[in-house]
C-alpha cells in the first residue's frame, strides 16, 4: 500500500468514515518506523538505497509535520461534517435560598431547591453554507494529502542525491586506488628495465612522479567520500560521526535505458498536470477558496433552526418556586440577517480575492513546473547520451593501454607512451563517472518533476545500481 493510501485511511480513520476493523492503518511491507522517529536505530552495513530511504522517511522531520498537518485538516473536515448534527446543553444546579429578616419577630426562611435544564438547537436550512464549508474542509485534506506527496518527493530526491554522492565517491577512490597501483607498477616496470639496461634513470624518475601524483589524487578522493558520507548521514537524520559505508555498484547495470525516457515529451506533461502534488495542492487550495466564497455568501442569507427547551423546577438565574415544575419549549425559527454594517459584503468580496489570488498561484505554480519538466527532460536525454559515449572512450582508452602495456614490455614504446597512455585512461574513467552520476541525478530529477518519484523507482535503482565504477583498471603492467 503507497504512503497515500495509508494517508487517505488514517483521514477516514479520524473522520469514523471506517468500521472499526478497518481504522488501523496497514504498514507497508519495508521495515516499518521505530516507535518514536528521533529513537536510536541499529544500522545494517553496507546500506542499500532503499533501506537509506526507509531511514530517512522515518526520521525526517519535514515528513511527520506533513502527517501532523493531515491529520489537522482531517480534524477540521469532522467539524465541518458536526455542522450538520443538532447540539444538545445541559446543566443541573442545587440551589439554597434563606431569607432573613432582622430586628423582626419573625423567623428566617429557607428554600432548597434542584433545578436542571436541557436544550436542544439544530439547524434545518442554510442556502448552502454548511455545504460549502465541508466541501472546503475536504479540499484543504486533500491539498495536505498532496502537501505530504510532496515533501516525501522532496525526501526521496535528497536522499538519493546524497547516497549517489557518496556512491560516486567510493567508485572515484576505488578508481584512483587502482590507478595508483598502476603506477606503482609501472615504476617498478622501468626499474627493471633500467637493470637490464633497456630504460635511462630519466625513465624511473618520470614514472616515480606520476605515481606520486597518483598518490595525491587518491588522497583527495578519499578526503571527498569523507565530505560526502557526512552529507549522507546529516540527510538520513543520524548522529554526527555515524560510519555508514554505501552498497558497492555493479559493472554497466546502470546504463540501461528507462524506458519512459523513450516516450514523447506531451507523455511527460500530461502525466505531470495530473500527479505531480504541488498542481494538486495548488489545485485542492484554489477549490477551497472558491468554496469559502460560498460560505461567505451564505451567512447573509436566512436560515431555519429548530430549538427545543426543558426546564425543571424553573428556569436558569430565576426565581426559585416552592413547588416543583417542569416546563417545555419546542420552536422552529427562521433567522433573516438585515444590515450589519456592509461586513458581509466586504467578506465576501475579500473571500473573492483569496480565490483569485489561489488561481493565480495555481497558474504559476502549474507552468513552473511543466518548464521544470521540459528542462529535466532535455538534461536526461543529453545525459544518457553522454553515458553512452563516455563508456565508449573509456573501452577505447583501455584497449590502447593494454596495447602499449605490450609494447613497453618488449621495448617498443618509451616511458611518455606509457604514462600518456594511462593519463588517457584515467581521464576516461574519471568522464565515465562523471556521466553516470549525471545520468542517475538527471533521471531522477525527470521523475521528481514530473511528480512520480515513488518507493518502487528508488528500490528499483537500488537493486541494480549503475556501474560508476564503468571497468577496472587494468594493473597488469608487462615485465
Amino acid at each position: 500500500m503507497n504512503a497515500r493510501c495509508r494517508a487517505a485511511l488514517l483521514a477516514a480513520a479520524l473522520l469514523g468514515a471506517l468500521p472499526a476493523q478497518a481504522q488501523q492503518p496497514v504498514e507497508p511491507a519495508a521495515a516499518p518506523c521505530p516507535s518514536s522517529w528521533e529513537s536510536e536505530v541499529q544500522l545494517t552495513l553496507p546500506l542499500t538505497l532503499p533501506a537509506a530511504v526507509d531511514l530517512a522517511l522515518c526520521r525526517n522531520a519535514q515528513v511527520h509535520g506533513a502527517w501532523a498537518g493531515i491529520r489537522l485538516q482531517a480534524a477540521g473536515v469532522g467539524e465541518a461534517r458536526a455542522a450538520y448534527l443538532p447540539t444538545l446543553n445541559g446543566s443541573l444546579s442545587r440551589v439554597h435560598d434563606r431569607t432573613a429578616y432582622p430586628g423582626a419577630r419573625t423567623a428566617s426562611s429557607s428554600l432548597d431547591s434542584n433545578t436542571g435544564s436541557l436544550s436542544l438547537s439544530w439547524r434545518l436550512f442554510d442556502f448552502g453554507g454548511r455545504a460549502a464549508g465541508q466541501r472546503s474542509a475536504q479540499a484543504l485534506l486533500d491539498a495536505a494529502l498532496a502537501n505530504r506527496d510532496a515533501v516525501l518527493q522532496k525526501t526521496l530526491a535528497a536522499t538519493v542525491s546524497a547516497y549517489f554522492d557518496a556512491q560516486t565517491a567510493r567508485a572515484s577512490v576505488q578508481m584512483r586506488q587502482a590507478y595508483e597501483a598502476l603506477a606503482r607498477e609501472t615504476v617498478q616496470a622501468t626499474q627493471r628495465r633500467a637493470q637490464r639496461g633497456l630504460g635511462s634513470h630519466s625513465d624511473t624518475l618520470q614514472a616515480t612522479s606520476a605515481l606520486a601524483k597518483a598518490a595525491l589524487g587518491a588522497s583527495r578522493a578519499d578526503g571527498d567520500e569523507r565530505k560526502a558520507r557526512a552529507v549522507l548521514v546529516y540527510t538520513l537524520g543520524l548522529p554526527a560521526g555515524t560510519a555508514v559505508l554505501v552498497d558497492d555498484d555493479g559493472d554497466g547495470a546502470g546504463a540501461r535505458l528507462n524506458a519512459g525516457l523513450r516516450d514523447d515529451l506531451s507523455a511527460w506533461l500530461a502525466q505531470a498536470r495530473e500527479r505531480h502534488p504541488a498542481i494538486v495542492a495548488a489545485q485542492a487550495q484554489l477549490a477551497a477558496a472558491r468554496e469559502r466564497v460560498a460560505v461567505a455568501r451564505s451567512e447573509g442569507r436566512p436560515s431555519i433552526d429548530l430549538t427545543a427547551n426543558l426546564y425543571q423546577n424553573g428556569r436558569p438565574n430565576q426565581g426559585l418556586s416552592p413547588a416543583s415544575t417542569r416546563e417545555t419549549l419546542v420552536g422552529i425559527s427562521l433567522n433573516i440577517p438585515l444590515f450589519d454594517g456592509f461586513a458581509r459584503h466586504y467578506k465576501v468580496r475579500g473571500a473573492q480575492a483569496q480565490a483569485e489570488q489561489r488561481e493565480a498561484e495555481a497558474q504559476e505554480v502549474r507552468q513552473q513546473t511543466l518548464m521544470d519538466l521540459v528542462r529535466t527532460h532535455a538534461e536526461a536525454s543529453t545525459a544518457l547520451a553522454n553515458l553512452s559515449a563516455a563508456q565508449t572512450w573509456l573501452d577505447a582508452a583501455q584497449d590502447a593501454l593494454a596495447s602499449v602495456q605490450r609494447k613497453f614490455g618488449l621495448g617498443a614504446a618509451d616511458i611518455l607512451e606509457m604514462l600518456n597512455t594511462q593519463s588517457a585512461l584515467l581521464e576516461a574513467q574519471q568522464e565515465r563517472i562523471r556521466c553516470q552520476a549525471e545520468w542517475r541525478s538527471a533521471r531522477l530529477r525527470l521523475l521528481a518533476s514530473a511528480g512520480m518519484l515513488g518507493r518502487a523507482d528508488i528500490a528499483q535503482e537500488g537493486g541494480a545500481s549503475g556501474g560508476t565504477g564503468g571497468g577496472k583498471l587494468r594493473a597488469s603492467t608487462a615485465r
